[in-house]
């Protein structure tokens, strides 16, 4: 027998008990958040010591838990299948209920298995259960048999999936608000005779399950808790992503692909797209004017985590695909309503207007659940956030927070690339305009360098002319003075009469051949100079001029070497100027061929044209012409360098008056000057005449 004195001692230990778990508990509030508050009050603990030693355990069980595991997610895990063994329920859910929503948060399903199975999404009958169990409030909901239950204006005995038949349910509350709903169920079968048996739940289950309530609701509440941080932590960390993504690339593509992906894998969804608007328009891009304004909507990136298969082998990539923004009218939607969301939890919420005019991409019968955020900028909607589901799915409030920052900041980096885009523009436009007119004003100034050079020419050309003019005119002018003086002296003898007056003779033929030259030039620049075509043969033309010069070189020691054809050489040609070509290019090569040289003439007849032609080269032993002298040798008043220094006769008009002949005789003359292979610092210079036989 228990004495009173035992009974007491017995009693003053369980209350010590009691006093201790409080302590316990309030403790690991403390720790957990300075806001919380001792959930279990010493007074109520002490009475729940009194119950059954299995429900005692079953408590201390959950609290232990609570303070040993890091992780309330794995406390919410097994805390169902606990449940369920304390009261022998074959079933078990705690659903966590969002406290600002009162909309389903997270749902923890034991059936049998060690750890219960997370969902976000019930099935209509334990949807409905959980909307009755709230509804009940403070009280428990208890149904023997839901087979003759009828909840929300539809029985649950013609749901399916229903394994259930008796259920036990209550609220959980948190600081003043329903934070869960614990659902336990029994069998529909009975598990001795193996039919369907109802259930009727004692007062002391039901009071059980009362005093359990808070305790649960301390683990909802912590679970609830880290996992908003953890949450709120991918969130923040995919913001500071793009951010600095933005400010450090200026790769759109690249931004929009981590932004999409991203998104995507935060947010734990199967398919994410960015679609963006091309306006035909640039004036109507704004959606609260008028009609919808055309444009073309086309997919710049995606992401995908749903893998093919017979179910889903229509969703497939769309990248680049496009269409009118009139051919979809959930696009249409969002634009009129922007800067609103549009968010589909299922299939069931598309209305009826709807399901006739949705793009392609969206493939709807695939992935019902969808959620489209318009990326806006001044009124301007640049495009569309895509993210999709498989399964219906309601989209939380933290959810949509996040997306409409993801939109935010995709819309400043497409304005900025957009704004790039057309600051490089305006950049290349005006440098190439800048280049064309720094091209343009080279060409000028190379015009204008070249007019000066070629007026710096014609006046070096204009002074040297005057100056070699000045020097033919005085010199036979100054000997034709002292002639005319000495022959004015008295008793002059007959001889130096006769040599005076040869000399002034042969000074004012000497005079009037300059005039002439000076005029023939002129004339046949002017083409006023009548061509007198006869026949002639070149042999007897080179004899006379052979035989004149010859006697004339005598004293230099140089001689003519004639080559020809032993044929005669007939052309039809004008015999005056070509007299006085070949005589001007025999003069030439005389003045400036070293002493004690051969002068070579060469006539040829080549028969490798289609027209008979007749070549003549005259080439002499000298000082050379250069490359430069080359090009300007037929020029007027031309001469080569040195020859003033030299003391050679000359004007600077023969070869001028040369090609001026040539050109009438509707022939060609080239020159080259090269080392002579026969004399030693000497030089070949070649003058090549090509003539028509006509």
């Amino acid at each position: 027998m228990v004495n009173s004195r035992q009974k007491t001692k017995l009693a003053t230990r369980k209350k010590g008990r009691a006093l201790d778990l409080a302590e316990t508990i309030e403790s690991f509030a403390s720790l957990q958040n300075t806001c919380f508050e001792p959930v279990l009050k010493p007074e109520y603990v002490y009475r729940l010591m009194q119950q059954e030693s299995d429900y005692f355990d079953l408590g201390q069980k959950i609290i232990q838990k609570m303070l040993n595991s890091p992780d309330p997610e794995t406390v919410m895990l097994e805390l169902p299948g606990a449940l369920a063994d304390g009261f022998g329920a074959d079933y078990c859910l705690i659903a966590a209920i969002a406290s600002d929503t009162a909309t389903l948060d997270t749902a923890y399903w034991y059936s049998g298995n060690p750890v219960a199975t997370p969902q976000q999404r019930l099935n209509p009958a334990l949807e409905n259960l959980v909307k009755a169990t709230i509804l009940a409030g403070k009280n428990p909901l208890a149904i023997p048999d839901t087979d003759a239950v009828e909840i929300d204006q539809s029985s649950l005995s013609k749901l399916e999936d229903k394994p259930f038949g008796a259920v036990l349910g209550t609220t959980t509350q948190f600081q003043g608000q329903v934070n869960g709903v614990i659902l336990l169920m029994r069998s529909r079968l009975s598990r001795a005779v193996g039919i369907s048996r109802p259930h009727n739940w004692t007062q002391k289950e039901k009071e059980q399950l009362l005093a359990l309530s808070d305790s649960i609701a301390m683990v909802i509440s912590q679970a609830q808790l880290h996992r908003q941080v953890r949450t709120a932590l991918k969130h923040q960390s995919l913001l500071n992503n793009l951010t600095m993504a933005i400010r450090s690339s200026t790769d759109l593509d690249r931004i929009l692909k981590l932004a999409i992906d991203g998104t995507a894998r935060t947010l734990e969804v199967e398919r994410g797209l960015i679609l963006l608007l091309k306006y035909t328009d640039p004036q109507l891009k704004s959606h609260s004017k008028g009609p919808l304004p055309r444009a073309k909507v086309t997919v710049a990136c995606e992401s995908s985590a749903f893998e093919q298969s017979q179910d889903n082998q229509n969703v497939g990539t769309f990248l680049n695909q496009s269409f009118w923004l009139s051919e979809c009218v959930l696009c249409q939607q969002t634009f009129n309503n922007s800067p609103a969301l549009t968010v589909i939890a299922d299939k069931a919420d598309f209305k009826h207007d709807l399901t006739a005019g949705i793009a392609p991409i969206f493939a709807q019968n695939v992935m019902p659940s969808l959620l489209l955020v318009p990326l806006e900028s001044k009124d301007t909607v640049l495009g569309f956030l895509v993210l999709q589901q498989r399964q219906p799915r309601a989209w939380l409030k933290d959810e949509l927070e996040l997306a409409e920052l993801v939109s935010a900041q995709l819309s400043i980096a497409i304005v900025e690339s957009q704004m790039q885009r057309q600051i490089l523009a305006l950049v290349e436009e005006r440098t190439t305009h800048l280049k064309s007119s720094l091209a343009v004003q080279a060409k000028w100034y190379e015009k204008t360098r070249q007019q000066l050079e070629q007026q710096r020419q014609l006046n070096q050309l204009k002074d040297e002319f005057i100056d070699t003019v000045s020097h033919e005119l005085k010199t036979p002018l100054t000997k034709m003075r002292m002639a005319i003086q000495n022959l004015r002296r008295p008793a002059l003898a007959p001889d130096k009469q006769a040599q005076y007056l040869d000399i002034l003779e042969q000074q004012c033929n000497q005079e009037i051949n300059l005039i002439q030259d000076l005029l023939a030039l002129q004339q046949l620049e002017s083409k006023k100079v009548r061509l007198h075509v006869q026949r002639v043969d070149l042999k007897y033309l080179i004899g006379d001029l052979a035989q004149s010069f010859d006697a004339t070189w005598a004293q230099k020691g140089l001689t003519l070497a004639v080559e020809e054809p032993a044929r005669s050489l007939m052309l039809q040609t004008d015999l005056d100027s070509l007299s006085r070509i070949l005589q001007e290019l025999l003069t030439n090569a005389g003045k400036y061929s070293d002493p004690d040289t051969t002068v070579n003439l060469k006539v040829a007849c080549p028969v490798d044209g289609q027209t008979p032609q007749i070549v003549v080269s005259v080439s002499n032993i000298g000082a050379g012409i250069s490359q430069h002298e080359q090009a300007h040798i037929f020029d007027k008043f031309r001469r080569g360098r040195g020859v003033t220094e030299q003391a050679i006769a000359g004007t600077g008009l023969g070869l001028a008056l040369v090609k001026s002949l040539v050109q009438h005789l509707n022939g060609t003359i080239a020159v080259s000057s090269y080392p002579s292979q026969q004399y030693q610092d000497a030089w070949e210079t070649c003058f090549t005449l090509s003539l028509p036989q006509m």
